[in-house]
């Protein structure tokens, strides 16, 4: 689904400083633009809420933070499920079932989430019936925007969906602006316009890109059309992302209650949020080099094997993709690598101009690492990805969860200077076994694609 890489090689195809450039910034505001203008406008809104109490915008902040990361653990599956699903209908070449199997999904989704959330939100907070039902309703959104978000790599309208992110959380953080006046729930009913606004942006987008003739369908349900693996690899994936922050959030001694059975950590929540910013240049590189070089070295080797290329001639192109991905993991390594150091330099003065403790420092320091490898993942699950590795791929996400859970736990008993080595020990463990594997994985590489039928 990587139309966006067509878009971008022929940005580069100008071969110029400027073009570029321009190709990086796209690559950033694609990969990274959703969840940074979410957390941007997120961060806004908590400022202009001047009117508002301190305890009901850190209440506001809360929830949206577990709004994100549950909608999140509840659709990673789902998410690469169907992505897997419509990648493979247009290589068939039958885009006319696509937007009917996304409404299909959209169903579910939207009823699973209902059902979950109310059932969650009604019975374990206290707190109006207003409140409750924004939550849910906002819960419900999210998971339906998740869905609609994995199409946007593979459109090519890239300035639309650009403009279209800019409208969304624009709309979002002024109508935080009129309706701050009504508290918590006003800021939540601003949240759910903003998301919302967003969401049906995007689907007339994709109504606009995947014509049909019919309204909905459940293709996506047949067996033999999907790869049941995919739901627990993307589920095991946000489940690691998100482990140590919950040990974190249900520690007592590490968090505090802030509404209903919603916790915070002080100690850990500001470092790690503000590490994640620092990810958009490695984010770009891993979008550019992915989707550019290694995909279309991907395509030529494997055209010249459907083609009954000569032996001789497919060695070269391997040889070719071996070196893209080289390159690829190279870049990204150094690219962030020049970020985390550049911000281990201005860190300091960086937490003072934001009004933060220095006490933060350390655990900023280990968490910019941490996210920095964990861009590093994510490029060689894509890899692997390609390769139709789907095994490896969920070896490598359980191995995450299960290292994440182990060395977090151990690191609250070993003391406040071990946090965040969890995380990010987990994530340098997991790159290492994934470099390993991807090495064994392209030295069979012939032998799996002529023997073995992949």
């Amino acid at each position: 689904m990587a139309g966006i890489g067509f878009e971008l090689r022929r940005i580069l195809v100008k071969d110029t400083y400027s073009a570029t450039l321009r190709a990086y910034i796209y690559a950033g505001l694609i990969s990274s633009g959703p969840w940074v203008l979410s957390i941007l406008s997120v961060m806004l809104i908590g400022i202009i809420s001047l009117g508002v109490s301190e305890l009901k915008v850190r209440q506001f902040l809360i929830s949206v933070t577990y709004l994100m990361a549950s909608s999140l653990i509840l659709t990673g599956g789902l998410q690469l499920y169907f992505t897997r699903f419509i990648s493979d209908r247009l290589y068939e070449q039958k885009a006319k079932v696509i937007l009917p199997n996304l409404v299909g999904i959209l169903t579910l989704v939207t009823l699973s989430a209902g059902v979950l959330g109310s059932l969650f939100v009604f019975s374990m907070f206290t707190e109006s019936i207003l409140f409750c039902v924004l939550l849910v309703a906002n819960f419900v959104t999210l998971c339906n925007l998740w869905m609609v978000i994995i199409f946007l790599s593979g459109m090519k309208a890239y300035n639309r969906i650009l403009i279209t992110m800019l409208i969304g959380y624009s709309v979002m953080v002024g109508s935080a602006l009129l309706l701050r006046q009504f508290d918590l729930p006003g800021l939540l009913l601003a949240l759910l316009i903003g998301h919302a606004s967003l969401l049906f942006m995007f689907l007339f987008e994709i109504l606009r890109e995947y014509p049909t003739e019919r309204l909905v369908s459940f293709d996506f349900l047949q067996r033999k059309k999907v790869f049941i693996s995919l739901l627990f690899t993307g589920l095991a994936y946000n489940l690691g992302v998100w482990a140590d922050k919950f040990i974190f959030w249900f520690n007592p001694s590490t968090s505090d209650a802030v509404i209903g059975p919603l916790r915070m950590s002080l100690i850990y929540d500001l470092p790690i949020f503000l590490a994640y910013l620092a990810v958009i240049p490695g984010m770009a590189v891993f979008l550019v080099r992915i989707e550019t070089d290694f995909a279309e070295a991907y395509e030529r080797l494997y055209a010249a094997i459907r083609g009954g290329e000569t032996l001789e001639h497919i060695y070269y192109l391997k040889d070719q993709m071996l070196l893209a991905i080289r390159q690829g993991i190279f870049e990204i390594f150094k690219v962030q690598g020049i970020t985390v150091v550049l911000l281990f330099l201005w860190a300091p003065n960086l937490l003072s101009w934001l009004g933060i403790s220095q006490h933060y420092l350390p655990l900023f320091y280990v968490d910019l690492v941490g996210v920095s490898i964990q861009v590093l993942l994510m490029a060689l699950l894509n890899v692997f990805f390609y390769l139709d590795k789907r095994r490896i791929v969920l070896q490598l996400t359980l191995l995450f969860l299960l290292l994440n859970i182990m060395l977090t736990i151990v690191s609250l008993y070993l003391g406040p200077g071990f946090y965040g080595y969890g995380f990010s020990l987990s994530l340098l463990v997991t790159v290492l076994v994934g470099l390993s594997q991807l090495s064994r994985s392209l030295q069979t590489l012939e032998y799996e694609t002529f023997m073995l039928g992949r």
